[in-house]
């Protein structure tokens, strides 16, 4: 723990995404202190592109608008104007309605696509160094229960050594050591899965090559061009130096490991377009990987320990919206660790978070899947009526991009401050 007996203070396991931003917000309040334990070294940078959408921007202004600047200032612009609003252009690549545009996805103002590495260095720069511990791997944790530590948390690491928190904040991905401990080892939600054997073939290559072998307006824009045998995109990153491409195939991860090869010759009745990009990603497909995501956990915090981000509820990556719902988990857990002054309000706090929380996220994660699907031209006949495939766009686009996040960071302080007066009144008349 700290040497400040008066602060609260919070063990946060995982230096992404979720880890750091929450990490930005709290470093603002004097009443807390927090340590970062990252399993890794160093950052790599490893990971596709991201294109934030609207919801996302919200979360991260919420959390302090130098979180909002972090971003902005890593990330390349998808709009020529930082007032203009723009969109991921989803197009048919395959079938009677190639050609045709079925969604834009995650419209926001000066939107922006980003690499994962360059906006973990912004939030980085928004930490004191002190504050993380790198090659930090996590163990096990266990509640204390006796001593003078009682009702707090201690972990133990892969390297031999222990620490104690007042709380514990799981942000270590999908798989996470956070998330056996809160749901148990054996729990069926624990594990991650990848039952229709999703395989995302990705290249990383200069802007330069990339217009030498694909259109150029694919190095500046985030296209998604769907066929039955995989979905094709790009996205602009490193400041407009490098593009990620991709073909996320369903059933191209092979259940025993590894992934089938990438076959241009299957992709022969796509448009010209999608082909190309096809080609291209098929030279290189080092920067491939096989995703996941978590069936519904029934809780997202035991006692004083919680989980965020995709220790909490990964979801595929078809929507878009994996980091968006990581920022909106700190956006709400920094809202109600603003008010949380004692340490005997901290499960109150991460209940609130839970109840806020879970039914929003865990809803993300049936969407993803359901894009992949939609995607993949498998989710019934819907390809076959592009209007269905507008409709359904349409509701997600509301779900995701339009929440008012202001309300939700109200709501969870409204149940904690209502469960502490609660507590309070039990207190009083001697119930407990």
């Amino acid at each position: 723990m700290g040497s400040n007996p008066n602060q609260i203070h919070i063990a946060i396991i995982g230096a992404g995404i979720s880890g750091l931003a929450l990490a930005a917000g709290l470093v603002k309040k004097s009443h807390l202190t927090f340590h970062i334990y990252e399993s890794v070294p160093a950052h790599r940078d490893v990971g596709a592109g991201l294109a934030l959408h609207a919801n996302a921007i919200k979360a991260m202004a919420l959390l302090g608008p130098e979180v909002r600047r972090a971003y902005f200032d890593a990330a390349v612009s998808v709009a020529s104007e930082e007032d203009e609003e723009v969109a991921t252009e989803v197009i048919l690549a395959q079938g009677e309605h190639a050609g045709m545009k079925v969604a834009e996805l995650g419209r926001a103002k000066g939107r922006k696509s980003v690499s994962r590495a360059d906006l973990l260095a912004g939030l980085r720069g928004l930490v004191p160094e002190e504050r993380i511990s790198w090659g930090k791997e996590l163990d096990g944790l266990e509640a204390v229960e006796s001593g003078e530590e009682k009702g707090g948390v201690r972990l133990r690491f892969a390297d031999g050594t222990e620490v104690q928190a007042d709380c514990v904040i799981g942000a270590d991905g999908i798989h996470s050591v956070v998330r056996a401990y809160v749901l148990g080892e054996h729990h069926p939600a624990t594990k991650a899965k990848n039952e229709d054997g999703w395989q995302v073939y990705r290249t990383l290559v200069s802007v330069e090559e990339a217009k030498r072998q694909i259109d150029e307006k694919w190095t500046r824009g985030v296209p998604i061009l769907l066929g039955p045998r995989g979905h094709v995109n790009c996205i602009p990153m490193n400041k407009g130096t490098r593009v990620s491409a991709g073909v996320a195939v369903r059933g191209g991860a092979l259940k025993g490991g590894g992934a089938k090869a990438l076959d241009p010759a299957l992709y022969a009745d796509y448009t010209e377009e999608a082909q190309k990009i096809v080609r291209m990603v098929a030279k290189d497909t080092s920067a491939s990987w096989s995703v996941g995501d978590h069936d519904h956990a029934p809780f997202y915090n035991k006692g004083r320990v919680a989980m965020m981000g995709d220790a909490a509820h990964a979801s595929l990556p078809f929507a878009g919206n994996g980091a968006a719902q990581a920022l909106e988990d700190a956006a709400v857990l920094d809202a109600l660790f603003g008010r949380v002054k004692q340490v005997s309000r901290i499960e109150d706090a991460l209940a609130a978070y839970d109840v806020i929380r879970r039914p929003r996220s865990q809803a993300v994660v049936n969407l993803a899947r359901a894009f992949g699907r939609v995607y993949a031209y498998a989710e019934g006949d819907m390809h076959e009526s592009p209007q269905r495939m507008k409709d359904f766009f349409a509701g997600a686009a509301v779900f995701t991009n339009e929440a008012d996040l202001q309300k939700q960071n109200d709501e969870a302080i409204k149940l904690y401050e209502s469960s502490v007066r609660g507590r309070s009144r039990s207190c009083t008349d001697g119930s407990t």
